[in-house]
């Protein structure tokens, strides 16, 4: 079934663009000049943008990144969507821009700004904290130092919600190895599904959570362990969500990091429905085709309220809100942003 859009305001984009006196191919050439600074996968040219501005035909997500770069606001500013409590919400008109030369970005803002998506989950533990120990691991990093004392973030999600986005953006900051559970494993976890009698795309089997999904992160846990024994502090980017509800797997988790002085930080993504499925659409893997084929049955087993047992933090990706400000802050760190 066609989702709906009924907070969408396609004269927006028209206008925006015509205010800064771009033609529709001037604003296709500045989108591929930004899908390739950021890997997004579109093609624009007039055609599309003139059925994105005339309403026919809705932004995919990386085209709606791409107009959010190319018009410096966000996706409520746009008018794709409603705005977020604490958003700037969309006008119905746009600033007729001054002559003065826009101030060039402060890149350590942008990256605050940024990590503003992360709250605190639970009273003991601080954003501050480790908004510094981001920001001072980036800034040795541009600086070529190196930080004393690994640190371990989990960053954990359901299917789509944008948890490997914000995972790669801490690792591009930081400077820290992201270990993503699926290109540590899949190959293997595939040809292993096939070796005992299932299927290799299969996610949802008893054969894959009894058998073979233990192994996947026992995998995965190992090589962060690897890492962290040689003082390097490590991304780990997976679901975990078996994980992030088992109070005794966190404690013992938070026991071995405590014992081997590192820091921890375990981050959930939380995102809508709507935008998660619209992900999963969008990047069309094979392992995800059993969620188009029953989205409902699928959603309907996901605790979309679920939070992690113990100490973290939250980053609040409905509607794609905290990707929207990963990719400002990519941004300003290339130039781009100018």
């Amino acid at each position: 079934m066609a989702r709906q859009h009924p907070d969408w305001k396609p004269d927006l984009l028209r206008m925006h663009r015509e205010e800064i006196g771009l033609t529709l191919e001037d604003t296709g050439e500045k989108l591929r000049e930004i899908a390739e600074r950021h890997g997004f996968n579109i093609a624009a040219n007039f055609q599309t943008i003139w059925g994105h501005e005339k309403g026919s035909v809705y932004p995919g997500p990386h085209y709606r990144r791409a107009y959010c770069r190319l018009y410096h606001c966000n996706e409520a500013q746009l008018g794709f969507r409603r705005a977020l409590p604490g958003e700037d919400a969309p006008v119905e008109s746009v600033p007729v821009p001054t002559s003065v030369d826009r101030k060039i970005p402060d890149q350590r803002n942008a990256v605050r700004h940024a990590l503003s998506s992360i709250r605190e989950g639970t009273a003991d533990v601080d954003s501050e904290a480790l908004y510094s120990r981001v920001i001072d691991a980036w800034s040795r990093r541009t600086a070529g130092g190196s930080l004393d004392g690994p640190s371990v973030v989990l960053v954990g999600g359901y299917a789509g919600s944008g948890k490997s986005e914000f995972a790669k953006f801490l690792g591009g900051i930081t400077g820290w190895p992201i270990l993503d559970k699926d290109s540590l494993t899949r190959p293997l976890v595939d040809q292993l599904l096939v070796a005992l009698g299932g299927e290799a795309h299969d996610r949802t089997s008893e054969l894959y959570r009894e058998k073979v999904r233990p192994l996947e992160y026992r995998c995965l846990m190992e090589a962060a362990w690897d890492n962290v024994d040689c003082g390097t502090s490590t991304i780990l980017d997976a679901p975990f969500i078996s994980e992030f509800s088992q109070a005794d797997w966190m404690q013992r988790f938070q026991n071995r990091c405590r014992s081997k002085r590192v820091s921890v930080a375990t981050i959930w993504v939380e995102c809508d429905a709507d935008s998660m499925r619209e992900y999963i659409e969008f990047r069309g893997a094979a392992r995800d085709a059993w969620k188009m084929e029953a989205w409902e049955e699928y959603v309907s087993g996901l605790d979309l309220t679920m939070r992690p047992q113990g100490p973290h933090y939250v980053v609040d990706n409905r509607l794609g809100a905290a990707v929207a400000l990963v990719d400002e802050a990519r941004d300003v760190l290339s130039g781009g942003g100018l």
